[in-house]
Parts: structure tokens; C-alpha cells; sequence
């Protein structure tokens, strides 16, 4: 998820935590509904059910030709690493959580399916899968609960506590998989779906999703 400043976009879950602490929440528009749930008691279909001027199932047509190529990447790499200490790191939200395809009140937010397939797999082959969001740490264990609840092996997630809020995204994340390197792991890949989840070097290889020249979160 990138940073424009300090218009970063809150993530709809943000707002559900937000919601709960008594704060002034923003609806979510049928725009980043799901095919076949409802905005407002009215029915949302395939044909409407659209974010950044693309339709769901394009979308995650998309998200899977991106895994398809990450899938034997990490099968070769892997092959013969027995008691090698590999991580892949994923971002949060549109990355492994559908999360501007789905109203906020529905929670847990569901996975990114390919993603999920790709972060199980690694976990089989003996990967640590971590995760690095943009998120504010107010709501890492929603976060965290939301990706168990969903099927994701979490080895651990990092959030952004105070002071990474005023730096930039993409300086906080390669700070993090610095941190994962310093910790003795080799990042064999980065999956995100914006620059700012993939630039700063620190893992092998980069997988980038789609995020339509930055209208995905």
C-alpha cells in the first residue's frame, strides 16, 4: 500500500476498528463491494462489483498469472534447502486480503485465494511466511486474526508503530525485511501489490500485483 503524503488511505479495516473506538467512520461505496453482496440493502452483481475501473474476476484473472509464475519460482528454490532459514514476506491489503472488493462491515475480510495458495505452499516447503502492512499497529491483531481466520500461516506480521507514520511507507518495509535478514532469514521473495511494498531490495525476487497504476490500496 503506498503514501501520498499524508493522505495516506486507511484501510477499511482501519475503519472498522475506528468505528469501535467510537470515531467517525466512511461508508464504503457499492464500488469496492464483492459480486453478490449488498450496499445500502441493494443486491451488487459481477458487473458492478468493480475497484479502480476493473471488474473482480479481471482482477483476480490478474492477481493469478502472477502467482502462477511465483509457484515454480519458489518450488526451485526451495528444492534441496532443507535447514536453510527462507522467508517470503507478503503485504496486507489487496495482496493477501481482498480489501477493496468487499464492504468493511464484512470481517473477516476474505483472502486473496492465489495468495493464499502461494503463502500455504511455501509454508509446506518449509517457508516462514511474514507479512508487512502499512497498517497502524492499533489493529495488528485484527489483522493478524483476520489472516488465520482466512487460512494464512503467519510466522509473524509487522505494522506501522508510531513513528513509521511519519516516514515513508516504502522506507518502513525494506526497514522490516532488513530486520528479517538481521534475524538470519533469506527473503526468497516480496509479493505486493504497489512500488512501495517492493522497492528497497533486501529478498531475492519481487512479485508484483496488480494495483491499476496505484487505485488499489
Amino acid at each position: 500500500m503506498g503514501r501520498h503524503g499524508v493522505r495516506q488511505r486507511i484501510s477499511t479495516a482501519a475503519v472498522v476498528i475506528a468505528v469501535g473506538l467510537g470515531a467517525t467512520a466512511t461508508s464504503v461505496s457499492s464500488a469496492h463491494a464483492a459480486p453478490g453482496t449488498s450496499v445500502g440493502g441493494a443486491p451488487v452483481g459481477a458487473a458492478q462489483a468493480r475497484a479502480a475501473d476493473v471488474d473482480y474476476a479481471t482482477w483476480q484473472r490478474d492477481v493469478r498469472a502472477v502467482v502462477d509464475r511465483a509457484l515454480p519460482y519458489v518450488k526451485q528454490r526451495t528444492a534441496g534447502a532443507a535447514g536453510q532459514k527462507l522467508a517470503v514476506v507478503f503485504d496486507v491489503d489487496n495482496t493477501t486480503l481482498e480489501t477493496d472488493f468487499h464492504p468493511w462491515w464484512q470481517l473477516p475480510t476474505p483472502a486473496v485465494k492465489p495468495s493464499l495458495e502461494l503463502a500455504d505452499y511455501a509454508a509446506s516447503r518449509g517457508v516462514s511466511v511474514f507479512f508487512v502492512t502499512a497498517r497502524p499497529g492499533i489493529i495488528k491483531s485484527v489483522t493478524e486474526a483476520n489472516l488465520k481466520a482466512r487460512g494464512y500461516p503467519v510466522n509473524g506480521l509487522y505494522v506501522r508503530a508510531l513513528p513509521d507514520l511519519f516516514d515513508e511507507v516504502s522506507a518502513y518495509k525494506t526497514r522490516s525485511r532488513a530486520g528479517l535478514e538481521a534475524k538470519g532469514y533469506t527473503i526468497i521473495a516480496n509479493v505486493g501489490n504497489r512500488p512501495s511494498d517492493l522497492v528497497g531490495g533486501h529478498a531475492e525476487r519481487t512479485f508484483k500485483l496488480p494495483d491499476y497504476d496505484g487505485q488499489l490500496s
